[in-house]
């Protein structure tokens, strides 16, 4: 997921998770929209192993290097249910972390709904941002890299963050979930931008 301006995070704010090791992994290109892996489900990961832990440090390399606050494998061409976050909650707190074979839980029924229609982007669709509803509070069950369950929640901009990640690994991107004419808007912007970092050409 792409960061926004009024998501700037704050000089020292409050940690929730571990900072990644940024001597390790190489960032890598970014899948953009049209890419097959991109729109459909990938697999499950079923080997915890070191293979497994140096892709989620190119993947958080590959997230800070196009200045992301979110990544999931598919959007550097890896067919697995991993992605990475570094992202802040309205509240300034910071977000670090990985969830791997993530499920969305259904919204709690004693919780009251409320919808956050911020906008949205993604480093899938370059250059291009648009409203997008969401639910206001999420949370994801899934495995941390040793393969141990791990159960996270977010509120304001990281529950979008939470959404927004696991709805990649399931086949879909932000933009699939607008109007018509709201979806080609954001292609629009996309086709007339230029990422700032290095993306993996369509054929």
């Amino acid at each position: 997921m792409a960061e926004q301006d009024q998501h700037e995070h704050d000089e020292t704010p409050k940690v929730v998770g571990e900072q990644p090791d940024l001597s390790k992994g190489t960032a890598r290109p970014i899948t953009v929209y049209g890419n097959p892996v991109l729109h459909r489900e990938v697999k499950d990961v079923t080997a915890f192993d070191g293979e497994l832990s140096a892709l989620i440090d190119d993947m958080f390399q590959s997230m800070y290097a196009a200045e992301g606050v979110g990544l999931a494998a598919n959007q550097i061409g890896v067919d697995l249910k991993v992605f990475v976050y570094d992202c802040p909650d309205d509240e300034g707190v910071r977000h670090i972390g990985h969830v791997i074979n993530p499920v969305l839980e259904e919204f709690p029924k004693d919780r009251k709904r409320v919808l956050d229609d911020g906008n949205e982007g993604c480093l899938s669709v370059p250059t291009a941002y648009a409203e997008l509803p969401r639910p206001d509070y999420a949370a994801v069950t899934g495995q941390d890299k040793d393969g141990n369950p791990v159960r996270v929640e977010g509120t304001g901009f990281f529950a979008r963050c939470l959404q927004h990640e696991t709805d990649h690994l399931y086949g879909f991107l932000y933009i699939d979930k607008l109007s018509k004419r709201d979806r080609k808007d954001a292609l629009r912007q996309m086709a007339e931008g230029t990422a700032r970092y290095a993306t993996v050409p369509n054929e």
